[in-house]
């Protein structure tokens, strides 16, 4: 995949292979309060990678997981951090966010409750219908699952787009 930066097409690449910028490690938060990280809000790949490698392992393994599987699954891909977290979209708006908290990281889907099926996690302060997962592992990741429901939520306007 590739995107314009500084009128120069570059290639992105998901977190793992990304030679990011090494970020200051931070304490994760237990639960979604506001910002889940004091990472500062910037448009990019560049900003994601740095968030990131920020994260103290587990939730780093699960993170570059994630990222690479949605660098893997929807052309076009764009990221961002925001509120402390990395989002993710596709054409106009954010779908979907991934954040580190104490003991998981948490995927969640922007419309998520009109996904099929249903994500079970519904996150407090995230709007009405956010729907998504808290990840404990990496084993706990279910590519299948996450990738369908980054398909479907990609088709429908994110946060910030306009209406399709």
């Amino acid at each position: 995949m590739t995107s314009m930066e500084n009128g120069k097409e570059e290639v992105q690449e998901p977190a793992t292979r990304a030679a990011a910028e090494e970020g200051a490690a931070f304490t994760l938060p237990e639960a979604m309060t506001g910002r889940a990280s004091p990472a500062k809000a910037a448009v990019g790949d560049k900003p994601v990678f740095s968030y990131i490698t920020s994260l103290p392992q587990p939730q780093r393994g699960i993170a570059e997981a994630v990222d690479a599987l949605a660098a893997k699954t929807l052309p076009d891909l764009q990221r961002s951090v925001k509120w402390g977290m990395s989002y993710y979209g596709v054409g106009d708006g954010w779908c979907f966010c991934c954040g580190g908290f104490a003991g998981h990281v948490k995927v969640m889907f922007v419309n998520g409750a009109a996904l099929e099926p249903v994500p079970p996690v519904t996150p407090v302060g995230m709007g009405k219908s956010t729907r998504g997962v808290e990840l404990e592992s990496l084993i706990e990741i279910d590519e299948h699952q996450i990738a369908a429901w980054m398909q479907q939520v990609t088709s429908v306007p994110g946060v910030g787009g306009k209406k399709r």
